[in-house]
């Protein structure tokens, strides 16, 4: 049942003054001052994974109240889905390597239109959540700055030496032949015990407005994403991937930005890294989409965010009848930006460089709706909070063209904002 509020209300506002202290919480973000897109926030209890998989891919496109009425909330982290795509996958017990909420209650916010609705499983229940959202408040103050003093050094996985020996010890499986691409990552650590999760997640959609946002907290687990990389979205049969290969920093002025975007698209590593997840998205997507439906939408597209520019492509198929969201999953996931290619190949490579779990971080977050639509986005420039603190995952496409230090500069900038919103900084060098 679904009941319109008679006036807007910001998602931050309602989130903050009516959620924030729920124990199963959730809150999909389309970002700061949005003017497109949808935003959900809600409640729900843990549900079994295969439940959620067991779904079959369709999805509607209603009207109102938005493509979300009912379904799960959560992720799917990289190293289980490894292990099951044959790859060797170490575990991190931290916090599940799957985890979904089934929603219980759901508040449903067009940005585009401003448009509030709260749903639940009967009237009564919606019209008292329309109450709560109502009477959560107007104000919404800035999310408290981290003072200088409070800074904290993040724990590094790799030195930026051991990052670059891992760079050409990439460029020698390439030149081997055992890959063409090989996306290595590394991890920063940071002591939460006197961080607050809420306000954390509050500093970084302030500092990296993206459309993938999103604050997912389950307990003692939480996972607190400004991704702008959409993986699968699901809608009237139809799936969609946009894989993103190839990051600039935003220029210090106009004209350096212009010139730092151009660089990007020109850049001939970029191109061909792009280029070779949007074939190995293209190979996924077929094994699960009807012959000849599966097409290149956008090709090498710059988008730009707060902190970099992004090179962005768009693959899209038409679903086989019956396919379940873990036939789709087993196709697509983990997901070739996060991987590499060849897929198998690059992952087990990846294993024996990385040599520790990469645990949420290159998974992938979202909601898998009741009628078989979903919307999942990569889990990157992002926090995963658990028991014993959170961490940032980072990293980069390697290809034979590859500059060591360039690469090592970019994941600096991929991390550095996540880490502030923690209240800690790169260790030195990076």
């Amino acid at each position: 049942m679904a009941v319109e509020l008679q006036r807007w209300r910001e998602p931050a506002t309602v989130f903050t003054g009516g959620f924030a202290h729920e124990r199963h919480v959730f809150w999909l973000d389309a970002g700061p001052d949005a003017v497109r897109g949808w935003s959900w926030i809600g409640t729900g209890v843990p549900d079994a994974p295969e439940h959620v998989r067991a779904t079959v891919c369709g999805g509607e496109t209603p009207a109102e109240p938005g493509r979300l009425r009912g379904g799960w909330v959560g992720w799917v982290g990289y190293d289980a889905a490894a292990g099951r795509a044959g790859a060797p996958a170490a575990s991190d017990d931290d916090v599940p390597q799957e985890l979904w909420l089934r929603i219980r209650t759901l508040v449903a916010f067009d940005h585009a239109r401003r448009r509030v609705w709260a749903l639940a499983a009967d009237e009564h229940s919606a019209r008292r959540l329309a109450m709560r959202v109502a009477g959560a408040g107007d104000r919404y103050p800035a999310p408290a700055p981290v003072a200088p003093t409070a800074a904290t050094v993040a724990a590094a996985r790799h030195t930026p030496e051991e990052y670059a020996g891992l760079i050409e010890r990439c460029r020698e499986a390439i030149r081997d032949g055992d890959a063409y691409q090989l996306c290595l990552t590394t991890r920063f650590a940071v002591d939460t015990v006197a961080v607050d999760v809420i306000e954390a997640y509050r500093r970084l959609r302030s500092m990296t407005p993206a459309h993938h946002g999103g604050l997912i907290r389950s307990g003692d687990a939480a996972l607190l994403a400004a991704s702008p990389e959409r993986f699968l979205e699901v809608e009237e049969g139809t799936v969609r991937t946009r894989p993103i290969k190839g990051t600039r920093p935003r220029g210090a002025d106009a004209g350096a930005d212009a010139a730092l975007a151009a660089e990007l698209v020109t850049s001939e590593k970029e191109r061909a890294e792009n280029v070779m997840i949007v074939d190995l998205m293209r190979n996924d997507l077929s094994r699960v989409c009807a012959p000849g439906t599966v097409a290149v939408e956008g090709l090498l597209e710059v988008e730009s965010y707060p902190a970099v520019h992004q090179l962005v492509s768009t693959v899209s198929g038409r679903l086989r009848p019956g396919t379940r969201v873990d036939d789709l999953l087993e196709a697509a996931f983990p997901a070739g930006s996060m991987t590499g290619a060849p897929k198998l190949s690059a992952m087990s490579i990846l294993h024996r460089l990385e040599r520790r779990p990469r645990g949420v971080f290159s998974g992938c977050f979202g909601w898998v709706g009741d009628d078989g639509g979903s919307d999942l986005a990569m889990v990157i420039r992002s926090i995963v909070w658990g028991p014993r603190g959170a961490y940032v995952g980072a990293g980069g496409g390697i290809t034979w063209r590859s500059d060591a230090a360039a690469e090592v500069a970019e994941v600096a900038v991929k991390a550095r904002a996540p880490l502030a919103a923690l209240g800690a900084v790169l260790p030195p060098g990076w």
